[in-house]
């Protein structure tokens, strides 16, 4: 079974986030939708605010700033680029879709195996697509590269967990971090072994990273 060795490196803990991230307003503590949106999930024209932000730089988009939860003087500050990066890819991932598109303990490397699993495209260019993200050493062109792959994901209603998306984007500036977090994709991606297994070696990760909260610089 493939697994991964190293240890992820340690966060710096965060103390600029009052509330919890925008996939989280709708959601109960069991993972589904609260009563109100249980037929139809988040309001349409909050996951249009939330692509609004797409491409574009923290805090440049007016529309987003009411749903930010991370504080800020003012400032674009490193947590506020995390969490934009994250909540503008949610907003498309979520969009018509009927379930949540958030689900704790499933990382971008597992959702994107179970997309290569769906059978639904070709598997050497669905291959490529996640190497070209993979490779990518800034935070913009990997999200410009992940928006593609979210909107398949979206298309397979396979969710992820995106409060480990924000983390995973808030180590990828720094090339050690960033290794890290490239061979989990990786291995998760390519895993031949039990994806139960791997899920429950990256739901104790997940524990452990909750008690910290990662930063991402602003960058290009």
């Amino acid at each position: 079974m493939t697994t991964v060795t190293n240890p992820p490196p340690p966060a710096p803990k965060n103390t600029a986030v009052d509330r919890l991230p925008y996939w989280h307003r709708y959601l109960q503590a069991d993972g589904n939708w609260i009563p109100s949106v249980r037929d139809n999930g988040p309001p349409g024209e909050e996951l249009a605010d939330l692509r609004s932000g797409l491409g574009q730089p923290a805090g440049s988009v007016m529309a987003l700033w009411p749903y930010y939860a991370t504080r800020t003087d003012g400032d674009l500050t490193p947590e506020l680029h995390a969490e934009h990066g994250a909540v503008t890819l949610y907003g498309l991932h979520q969009q018509g879709q009927r379930h949540p598109m958030h689900r704790r303990h499933v990382n971008l490397g597992q959702a994107l195996r179970r997309l290569r699993d769906s059978g639904k495209f070709l598997d050497s260019a669905l291959d490529r697509r996640v190497e070209a993200a993979a490779t990518t050493t800034s935070v913009p062109a990997l999200l410009y590269r992940l928006r593609g792959l979210i909107t398949q994901l979206r298309g397979q209603a396979i969710p992820l967990d995106y409060d480990q998306l924000m983390r995973d984007l808030s180590m990828w500036e720094k090339a050690e971090p960033r290794k890290w977090v490239r061979s989990r994709w990786g291995l998760n991606y390519y895993a031949r072994g039990s994806q139960e297994s791997t899920g429950n070696r990256d739901a104790a990760a997940a524990t452990e990273a909750d008690r910290n909260t990662s930063t991402v610089p602003p960058g290009s």
